[in-house]
């Protein structure tokens, strides 16, 4: 499982290994220190100098950091002041709590958690010249503040959150290597601009068609919630989420997709299921090293049938033009699945998966690229 956060990465890490996940954490970005962020700063001073009528708060850590920062500017307690005399919408459950620890009181939350039902609630009530205080969290929120200044409200953002690309690329870049490899059965996101940052990257190494490929079918791309998958959704990748945005239902939506997603192929009298980085025979787990599970790969999109070694030794990352290369990575292959005989040689043709003869019928019919073996 690829791990895109930056915060609460480790929490959604032990969540995926105690389910038996292989975990590779590569965060997409980087959060600026709130008591360091100018625009903050800015924002804060703005509301205590003309109070707000209503305020908006979407998360709860962000928040609680907003506050904390305000004291750390001698600012805590204007700001606490103002923010009593307007009425405080919470977005859930957890900013309630965040809420009524600095001593506000909320006024009203959605029982969604949607800052949809936040819109239509404030659009309904009418908010033409009123000031409203909106606490931005990093993601983006789709006609959200046009929808109100179209309707007369004067809305100032408070950008408690703001993102910068990491300071360290490596991981990012080893985990879109693995998107392109097929190594990950799926890359979690917890942010829309995780998913911002992550395709930026890939664009930038030109790797933008084969990442969005990858995501299209062989990796899952599941995302926290409908906001956080709206970058992927605009470039026609489709997700998945949770019904609730949290982590734990997130994970529990990975453990029951992820299962369905494999297919169990009949070759030579064992049952093979080809996993990220892995390969599971007869319901046991065998590590892989990647130049074997990309030639797997190869001949698992055609069951049964030849693949040249000249088309092997293109699926083979790194390598040159020597088909030697082919028959040492196939080598270890075959130790490495402990049956030799699930793949054939096919002497001067090259190598084919020993599909079991009662699965012909179901995956026999080949693209026209190759030929059966006999």
């Amino acid at each position: 499982m690829g791990v895109t956060a930056a915060r609460r990465a480790d929490e959604l890490g032990t969540l995926l290994q105690r389910r038996g996940a292989a975990v590779l954490h590569a965060p997409a970005l980087r959060i600026v220190q709130l008591t360091d962020d100018s625009e903050l700063l800015a924002a804060t001073k703005e509301i205590i100098g003309q109070a707000p009528d209503i305020a908006v708060a979407t998360t709860a850590i962000g928040f609680r950091g907003w506050v904390e920062a305000a004291d750390g500017w001698g600012l805590g307690e204007d700001l606490l002041a103002r923010l009593r005399g307007a009425r405080i919408l919470a977005r859930g459950p957890k900013v309630k709590g965040a809420i009524r620890a600095a001593g506000l009181t909320e006024e009203w939350s959605p029982p969604s958690e949607s800052m949809a039902e936040v819109l239509d609630r404030l659009l309904e009530e009418g908010v033409d010249g009123l000031r409203i205080a909106l606490q931005l969290h990093g993601e983006p929120l789709p006609g959200f503040v046009e929808s109100l200044r179209a309707a007369g409200a004067d809305v100032v953002g408070v950008p408690v959150y703001r993102w910068m690309p990491p300071e360290d690329i490596a991981p990012v870049d080893r985990l879109l290597d693995a998107v392109v490899a097929r190594t990950l059965d799926a890359v979690t996101f917890t942010s829309a601009p995780a998913v911002m940052s992550l395709l930026s990257r890939a664009g930038e190494r030109g790797l933008l068609d084969d990442v969005l490929a990858a995501f299209g079918y062989d990796v899952l791309p599941a995302c926290v919630g409908p906001v956080t998958a709206l970058p992927l959704q605009a470039r026609g990748v489709d997700t998945v989420h949770p019904e609730r945005f949290r982590l734990g239902p997130l994970v529990q939506l990975l453990c029951r997709e992820l299962p369905g997603r494999v297919r169990s192929l009949p070759v030579a009298g064992h049952r093979v299921e080809i996993r990220g980085h892995a390969v599971v025979v007869d319901g046991e787990l065998r590590p892989v090293p990647p130049a074997g599970m990309s030639l797997l790969r190869a001949l698992a999109r055609r069951p049964g049938w030849v693949v040249a070694r000249a088309e092997l030794l293109r699926a083979l990352p790194g390598t040159g033009r020597d088909e030697h290369a082919v028959e040492t990575a196939m080598a270890r292959l075959r130790a490495a699945l402990g049956a030799p005989r699930l793949i054939q040689t096919v002497v001067k043709r090259g190598y084919r998966l020993a599909l079991d003869p009662q699965a012909d019928a179901k995956y026999g019919d080949g693209d026209g690229d190759g030929d059966r073996a006999g």
